[in-house]
């Protein structure tokens, strides 16, 4: 089984709906016994709590579900997944600050790469914004979630 990690900073807007996007692509392709995805934050600020209200409501608009419970990101995740995708620089900065050794690290990707149709840089955190930033947010996750699942497809 292939495992992927999402993180942001709090894990309550872009990582969460991350992993439940991927997790809804992958069920409706049958690879939900192949392929694992979860999510994390840089930040343990927001550990234990449900993913920011306004996130949920759109993301239920689209037919996402999100029930996940913030964590911080654990020196274990490093181990146990193949593929850790930051969402903004400040993410992979971080994440590379934490990373155990050299091997690990590598296994650090930017969200964005994978997108196939939106220009992006980074997936902007909708926290402090309107509906807007988080209607953009489940856009480019959306599209970048399709390219990863492609990306993986062909492996």
């Amino acid at each position: 089984m292939k495992r992927i990690l999402f993180v942001c900073l709090g894990n309550i807007c872009r990582s969460a709906a991350a992993e439940e996007i991927m997790r809804t692509y992958l069920k409706q392709e049958g690879l939900e016994m192949e392929i694992e995805v979860d999510s994390a934050g840089i930040s343990g600020y927001h550990e234990g709590d449900l993913a920011d209200p306004r996130m949920r409501m759109h993301a239920s608009r689209r037919g996402y579900q999100i029930t996940h419970h913030s964590r911080p990101v654990r020196t274990d995740d490093f181990y146990n997944f193949d593929w850790i995708l930051g969402m903004d620089d400040a993410n992979i900065d971080a994440l590379r600050e934490k990373a155990p050794d050299v091997e690990t690290e590598r296994k650090i990707g930017r969200m964005t790469d994978f997108c196939q149709t939106k220009v992006a840089d980074y997936v902007p955190d909708p926290y402090y914004g309107g509906a807007q930033g988080f209607e953009n947010v489940l856009d480019i996750l959306e599209d970048a979630c399709k390219g990863l699942l492609n990306h993986i497809r062909n492996l």
